[in-house]
């Protein structure tokens, strides 16, 4: 296996959608044979402490810090922040925040029917990197993601989108060998020296998923993440 790879877009216990101990995700994505993965729980960075005392267990994973935040327009994920940005803002603003912060802002599976920028902001969008395969995306919408990463020349990204430990490492990112820390990976997602690899679910389980995330909304009381 050639580059490092890491699962990008992973959500834990702290997400109101997810159970996973960040622990569990650290052995979890160890035993898929990747070298390490994002916590991107949604509009949170409850589990970031939880993520740096996981990196005195398992010193030689490269983990690193980010959460899924929701725009006006859909999902950003934002790598190398301290604090969520603020919800519900327009996406621009929010990539804005991030940058102001010494993120770096990644769109989140673009094209998906919910929760995914359309492409008028995936063509315009400031990002340095455009998800291209997230495990729970559509073939045709990843194909729709990566399309435009070409087109534009910025970084492909790939991450399971992972809620439960079947689903992670699914999908992951290539970064440059020699990435051992975190800052080494957020610079290389600044640069934009990263591709994607992995693959989405199959038809049962994208239909297994909507029926978990059905009965998610339902027991939350249809509030929107």
């Amino acid at each position: 296996m050639a580059g490092v790879w890491l699962d990008l877009h992973v959500h834990s216990r702290h997400s109101p959608d997810s159970t996973l101990p960040v622990e569990a995700i650290a052995a979890a994505v160890l035993n898929a044979g990747l070298q390490g993965f994002a916590l991107t729980d949604h509009n949170t960075v409850a589990g970031h402490r939880e993520l740096a005392a996981c990196q005195g267990k398992f010193p030689h994973l490269v983990l690193v810090p980010g959460v899924e935040v929701s725009t006006a327009e859909g999902h950003l994920l934002a790598y190398g922040v301290s604090e969520a940005p603020p919800v519900r803002r327009p996406v621009d603003e929010t990539i804005d925040w991030v940058r102001e912060q010494g993120g770096v802002p990644v769109l989140a599976h673009p094209f998906r029917f919910s929760h995914g920028v359309g492409r008028s902001v995936a063509e315009r969008a400031a990002v340095p990197a455009i998800e291209t395969v997230n495990g729970h995306n559509s073939p045709g919408a990843n194909r729709k993601a990566a399309a435009v990463a070409f087109r534009r020349g910025v970084g492909r990204t790939g991450g399971s989108d992972g809620h439960v430990v079947a689903d992670l490492g699914r999908a992951y990112t290539e970064f440059p060998t020699g990435t051992v820390y975190a800052a080494d990976a957020l610079r290389a997602l600044k640069e934009g020296r990263v591709t994607s690899s992995g693959q989405e679910l199959s038809i049962s389980g994208r239909l297994r998923t909507e029926w978990r995330s059905a009965l998610l909304r339902v027991r939350r009381g249809f509030r929107p993440i």
